[in-house]
């Protein structure tokens, strides 16, 4: 199989949600980080065999953004462009689906990405109201209109937030925090554990930013009426555990682990990155920043999906015959606390790796200082179908400012499944 490189790429600052739609549309947030990142290459935006875009929450107004995108992009009329969608995974997806193209020789540039503004989620009516104005449009007569009229009910008029739904489990009807409650109770992770992870994790994104460590992956974003955004606003620097602590369970009360203080942060965000061939490195005088080496999907039950980063990590790494600590850098996005740190324990627990993952005993340990070094979703914010492809691109931003080799970009996804990529320094 030919060898399939990163050449570059780009994001969005994640813009937290507060109450209403931000400055940015799924497709706004693509072309803000996309047009610099097409600007500063050798060859000209039409160069690309296609381009393929996570996005969970498409708006009615920007059906398959992808091609709307790549139009607003620039990049021709022919180019041929389309959209992916599993949930937590789409942005990742986008990638490991060019990754494939790019090896099999089907393709040899491909602008792979994911976009999300989770504040357009829509409002959607019940549906009580919804068969009620489905009898109101089929009513023949004025008279069978007006006794329609006379069913009314107050609550048909009451929105259902659609985002509330969609991050529920239609099979197992939980939602995606009570996941993560599910995790906390099975491996015993205390609330004071959760906290003390979000605080590291604010911490961490605040130091990189005062450092500059994101200043080669965020481009910054003009609104139309003028406002600049530059940096990740959900970041909360000052965070502490006395401060969390005060936080009441969000799920599951009072006892609850999971707080809106340890969870990922309802967020607007897109991410980009441009794949390639050894030939399209040679023609366009390319030089690859990363190679993808391998990448694994794995699925479990919906109600402890929270664990599909153990499962897809393990098998892509028993396949390479790799360890743990064989990984240098570690990007595990940061759904909620309690599931990272699920992750964790799940990799030490004797009877879970031999049950589950087919082992002799525990997998082993994660260095915490090899995981999420610049902080993740819970600081930064978890646009859903980005984030996937945020952590594989700044997994190789880290690694090459720190001189690391291997590391290893991997997700949880709504519906029970997770995602990994291996990835290694060029």
């Amino acid at each position: 199989m030919r060898p399939v490189y990163i050449i570059d790429g780009s994001r969005t600052p994640f813009l937290k949600a507060r109450g209403g739609p931000g400055p940015f549309t799924p497709v706004d947030l693509a072309v803000q980080c996309g047009r610099p990142l097409l600007e500063r290459q050798p060859f000209a935006p039409d160069a690309f065999d296609q381009v393929i875009l996570g996005c969970v929450n498409v708006i009615a107004d920007e059906m398959n953004p992808a091609r709307i995108a790549a139009l607003r992009l620039g990049m021709g009329e022919g180019m041929t462009a389309f959209t992916v969608q599993i949930n937590c995974g789409s942005g990742m997806q986008s990638a490991d689906t060019a990754f494939h193209y790019i090896r099999e020789g089907v393709s040899d540039l491909i602008l792979a990405g994911g976009t999300e503004a989770l504040s357009y989620s829509p409002l959607v009516f019940p549906q009580q109201g919804v068969k009620w104005f489905a009898k109101l449009a089929a009513a023949k007569t004025a008279y069978a209109k007006a006794l329609q009229v006379l069913r009314v009910r107050p609550g048909f008029f009451k929105p259902v937030i659609g985002l509330e739904r969609g991050l529920t489990d239609p099979i197992v009807e939980l939602n995606m925090g009570q996941t993560a409650e599910v995790l906390a109770y099975l491996f015993h992770i205390s609330r004071a554990e959760a906290d003390a992870y979000a605080v590291q994790s604010n911490l961490r994104l605040s130091r990189a930013q005062e450092k500059g460590w994101l200043a080669d992956e965020v481009e910054p974003a003009f609104a139309r009426d003028g406002k600049f955004y530059d940096r990740d606003d959900g970041v909360r620097p000052d965070s502490t555990i006395e401060k969390l602590g005060q936080l009441k369970p969000v799920f599951e009360c009072p006892w609850g682990k999971v707080t809106a203080g340890n969870s990922s942060q309802i967020t607007d965000g897109a991410s980009w990155m441009i794949l390639a061939s050894e030939e399209a490195c040679k023609k366009h005088g390319l030089t690859p920043k990363a190679v993808i080496i391998d990448s694994q999907w794995s699925a479990l039950d919906p109600s402890i999906m929270g664990l599909g980063p153990v499962l897809c990590s393990t098998k892509l790494l028993q396949r390479h015959r790799l360890g743990l600590e064989d990984i240098e850098l570690w990007e595990i996005n940061e759904a909620f606390a309690a599931q990272v740190l699920a992750c964790l324990a799940a990799w030490e627990d004797d009877k879970f790796c031999r049950d589950v993952l087919g082992l002799d005993g525990p997998f082993g340990t994660i260095d915490r200082e090899r995981l999420n070094i610049d902080g993740g979703a819970i600081s930064l914010g978890h646009p859903v179908g980005t984030s996937g492809n945020r952590i594989a691109l700044h997994l190789v931003n880290a690694m090459r400012r720190l001189g690391k080799k291997r590391g290893i970009a991997t997700e949880c996804i709504g519906g029970g499944q997770g995602g990994a990529m291996l990835i290694e320094t060029a």
